[in-house]
């Protein structure tokens, strides 16, 4: 199992989008990813990734955002989505409904981010950079 679902990917995709050198990192890693675990919970998943030895890391940090959010067919409150780093790799995407039962499949969905259309990409390097967001 080493292939993101076609939701998984258009997350991923939102989720690492923008100018930030840590955004371009991940997005590297992402090529290359490899899905070691899927688990669904009933009101969400867990899709746990490996990053290929030789593939760069960014730094040592980890952290954890998602400004992702989706309308999908079938859920009346959407969903969310969080995307773990851990020591400079991508590690696990975390997809969860609202107290409601996840889809068994999902055929039309819709993203934006929870700022709106555009992302608030200052807000974000705040978490993906710390106190040093003007990067």
């Amino acid at each position: 199992m080493n292939d993101l679902t076609t939701l998984e990917r258009k997350v991923m995709q939102a989720l690492l989008d923008g100018d930030d050198d840590i955004l371009s990192l991940l997005r590297k890693q992402v090529e290359t990813v490899i899905v070691v675990k899927r688990e669904m919970t009933g009101v969400g998943f867990f899709t746990t990734f490996v990053v290929p030895d030789g593939i760069p890391r960014a730094d040592d940090q980890s952290l954890k955002f998602g400004d992702v959010i989706a309308n999908i067919s079938g859920l009346a409150h959407g969903a969310g989505f969080l995307l773990y780093v851990e020591h400079g790799a991508l590690h696990m995407l975390e997809g969860y409904t609202y107290d409601e039962p996840w889809p068994k499949e999902i055929s039309e969905f819709e993203l934006t981010y929870t700022a709106g259309e555009q992302r608030d990409l200052e807000a974000l390097r705040k978490i993906l950079h710390g106190d040093n967001a003007e990067r």
